[in-house]
């Protein structure tokens, strides 16, 4: 890419050519919302799924890939994965002490898969000491004692049996076992959202929130669990003096991938979207489209969708449909996906505006709201509507414009870091092996691109508002305030008064 010196004018048209550029669809996920048994509400929001997917060039996360990342499953059951051991077991007497040891590996890697308690925790033991003797039947005494530490870092006081190890092996374990007694320890302290919750290390029960022990340093599974209520398990490094950890039950424990991910939620409003964004972070993906089924005492039901970015954690556009029987009408369905990919409404979908109650919105809210609205009316007295809204347009246009001129200084300043920072050759084009210079030339891009979109939109307000006061009867204006916030990174504006 060529960079010219000491003109602006191509700086920007090169970052606008950038910008430009063909983008490839965000990556998003779409999960239901409410009742996660609803039969219908997985329906329905499967079938927005399909519907999606099926258009080429769309980035979804499979259903497949969020019970991976959120709750990975074993590769069969309980007594399968026992079976493998046996297996393990029997190359091991054989002496295909290799071959033995991968399959005890992918064994444990099933079993840190499986359901917490008791059985899992006898069984990771199993697996571990016949890992620790087919080491040492390799010649390799510092990963089989590893594996004698693993199960003694949470019992110190287990014993071998002398029916099935030799002595040589016992004085090796209770030798490691006495070190890791007088060895030093790491504090972990776990706290739970919900209380009395019960705490999980490799599958073990070591107690209940709030919980602080010590433990030996290491990497640990963690698991909280209450009742059906299951948090994601998470890989734990305890280290250092303390190691402290916060889990979510409550809201980790209110996702389930059956038989439709599904993020069940009693709170209403922005706390069940910011629920929704906080799993868009976990899962890795841009967007999340979140589905909700609404059904009224009497007539239709409202099928909505809303589409919120993760990275930003505000929701972009909301747009629903009515629909009647079990399945959403084909049509309706790829009129909201149109929607909600691109923006543009057709007339069969509903397209939420601000401040004003969707009609999906539970019909309790909107009795609750209705007086509150009507008090408004009253206490306005004289105020014209279309004056209100003049001085409130013309207000936004001035302080996009605002933002305009920031971000003209914050281009130019780039513009400079590029000429003076040495990221050009001598013919003016940014180094190729230069990383530096072209994140400042990609940040460059992003600043064009919002000064571009808040200079029309600033000339766009402040002619609409110049409109709207000439042909609204002239009063005195109500106070009104405009605050402006730029920066590098972008710019913004805040509007308060009464009205």
């Amino acid at each position: 890419m060529t960079f010219i010196k000491n003109s602006y004018p191509v700086v920007v048209v090169l970052a606008l050519a950038l910008g430009g550029a063909a983008e490839a669809a965000p990556r998003r996920v779409v999960v239901a919302n409410g009742d996660c048994k609803d039969a219908e509400l997985s329906s329905q929001t499967k079938a927005l799924y399909d519907t999606l997917v099926a258009r080429p060039g769309e980035n979804v996360l499979t259903a497949a890939d969020f019970t991976e990342r959120l709750f990975p499953q074993p590769s069969g059951s309980f007594e399968d994965i026992q079976r493998q051991l046996e297996a393990a077991q029997g190359q091991f007497y054989e002496a295909r002490y290799a071959k033995a040891a991968q399959a005890i590996d992918e064994v444990l890697r099933q079993v840190a898969r499986l359901p917490v308690g008791a059985a899992r925790w006898k069984l990771y033991v199993d697996a571990q000491l016949l890992q620790a003797l087919n080491y040492r039947s390799m010649g390799k005494v510092k990963e089989s004692d590893d594996a004698f530490r693993d199960v003694l870092r949470l019992d110190a006081q287990y014993k071998l049996d002398p029916d099935y190890y030799t002595p040589s092996t016992r004085q090796a374990f209770d030798k490691l076992r006495r070190e890791l007694v007088k060895g030093r320890k790491v504090k972990l302290s776990v706290k739970s959202t919900l209380p009395a919750s019960e705490v999980f290390l490799d599958g073990r029960s070591v107690g209940q929130t709030p919980l602080t022990l010590e433990v030996p340093t290491g990497t640990y599974e963690l698991t909280v669990k209450k009742g059906d209520t299951v948090s994601f398990p998470r890989q734990l490094p305890v280290q250092g003096e303390e190691t402290p950890v916060l889990v979510d039950l409550a809201y980790e424990g209110s996702i389930s991938a059956n038989p439709f991910p599904c993020l069940a939620s009693n709170a209403e409003g922005e706390q069940g979207l910011s629920h929704a964004i906080r799993m868009g972070g976990t899962l890795g993906v841009e967007e999340v489209i979140v589905v909700k089924l609404e059904r009224a005492s009497s007539g239709p039901k409202w099928l909505a969708a809303t589409v919120l970015n993760v990275e930003g954690g505000q929701k972009l556009r909301e747009g629903g449909f009515k629909t009647q029987g079990l399945d959403a009408p084909a049509a309706s369905l790829s009129a909201l996906v149109d929607f909600i990919t691109t923006g543009k409404a057709q007339p069969s979908v509903v397209v939420a505006q601000a401040d004003i109650q969707p009609p999906w919105e539970k019909s309790s809210e909107s009795a609750a709201s209705a007086p509150v609205a009507t008090e408004v009316t009253a206490k306005s007295g004289t105020v014209r509507p279309l004056r209100v809204a003049s001085y409130v347009t013309l207000g936004a246009g001035v302080a996009a414009l605002a933002g305009v001129g920031v971000l003209r200084i914050a281009i130019g300043q780039d513009s400079k870091a590029l000429e003076e920072g040495g990221h050009l050759t001598a013919s003016g084009n940014v180094k190729a092996n230069d990383p530096a210079g072209r994140e400042i030339l990609s940040g460059m891009a992003q600043k064009v691109r919002l000064h571009n979109g808040l200079l029309i939109g600033s000339c766009a307000a402040l002619a609409t508002g110049a409109v709207m006061f000439f042909l609204s009867p002239a009063e005195a204006p109500p106070p009104v305030s405009v605050g402006v916030v730029a920066g590098p990174d972008g710019a913004g504006a805040s509007l308060s008064g009464t009205f």
